[in-house]
């Protein structure tokens, strides 16, 4: 059978992903609207096969990658009780200190996707740190289904508190120089907006399409912003406008890049979202934008 093709799918099936992968739908009725979209050629097998998640054959960097020094630590979590089990990156050559990158998952727990981001950052010349908020639950359940319905039993205020105890442990850990940037996608980038707020000393924030911070709480805005949309993904798009009046007003420094025909996810390599021109430019202007602040 011919691969699947990007343009093959109909904009229904990107936005019918959306809303599962957001737990706006459970997996049965997200079958059973996909099914309506398997004709002709493209069978519900082979349109699961091209927008559900394929860790083993996407990875860009290894666990083992030998220009890498990458294991696992833990730290305590300021509110979720117990530790935090994150996993360290950093290039094997380096000789001094490195400044420091808070990398941050999606809405499913430290998938394989996100600790090769995080292992990816290092082989960009920093000290990575790739924390997994389901760690008082058990740690990511090795599936993205039960990942969303794990960190569904925590509260998102209490894990941007973890989150914010891992840009503590690398500002102080001997490897790093102590300027500590953060970037995330989708929760992750909600994350990362709130960490701008929240983190006087936060040194750079790049949120991958991630819903914004409250208005109100634009003034305590410190870090720049480096911030990545997908021109298809109108759910956090909407709250981009009010967003970036209150920016304005507040004369806050920002960067926001919108990705021509590009869904929420664009960044992804796992997933039939992926758009590899948008994802690559965007992940350039990021390294770009962490060597400028943080060095």
């Amino acid at each position: 059978m011919k691969p699947i093709k990007k343009e093959d799918i109909s904009q229904e099936v990107f936005d019918l992903y959306d809303d599962y992968a957001h737990n706006r739908i459970d997996r049965r009725r997200f079958m059973d609207r996909l099914s309506t979209y398997a004709v002709g050629g493209l069978t519900l097998p082979a349109l699961l096969s091209f927008i559900m998640p394929n860790y083993q054959d996407t990875l860009q960097t290894q666990p083992d990658d030998p220009r890498l020094k990458t294991d696992f630590i833990n730290y305590p979590s300021p509110k979720g009780g117990g530790e935090i089990r994150g996993q360290l990156s950093r290039p094997v050559d380096n000789t001094g200190k490195l400044p420091g990158i808070v990398v941050v998952h999606e809405n499913r727990g430290l998938n394989p996707h996100i600790a090769d981001v995080g292992r990816r950052a290092a082989l960009a010349g920093f000290i990575s740190i790739s924390p997994d908020a389901l760690s008082p639950l058990g740690g990511y359940p090795g599936n993205d289904d039960d990942g969303r319905t794990m960190q569904r039993q925590r509260d998102r205020n209490e894990m941007l508190e973890d989150f914010i105890a891992a840009f503590e442990f690398l500002k102080t850990h001997p490897e790093c120089t102590g300027k500590v940037g953060v970037v995330g996608f989708c929760f992750g980038g909600w994350i990362c907006n709130m960490m701008a707020v929240k983190v006087p000393d936060l040194a750079a924030s790049v949120p991958f399409y991630g819903g914004q911070a409250p208005v109100d709480l634009v003034p305590n805005i410190n870090a720049p912003l480096l911030l990545h949309f997908g021109e298809l993904d109108k759910r956090v798009n909407e709250g981009w406008p009010a967003y970036e009046e209150a920016l304005k007003a507040n004369d806050k420094e920002y960067t926001a890049h919108f990705y021509p025909n590009a869904n929420h996810g664009f960044h992804n390599d796992s997933t039939g979202r992926y758009d590899k021109a948008s994802a690559e430019l965007a992940w350039k202007r990021t390294i770009d934008f962490f060597n400028e602040k943080l060095r």
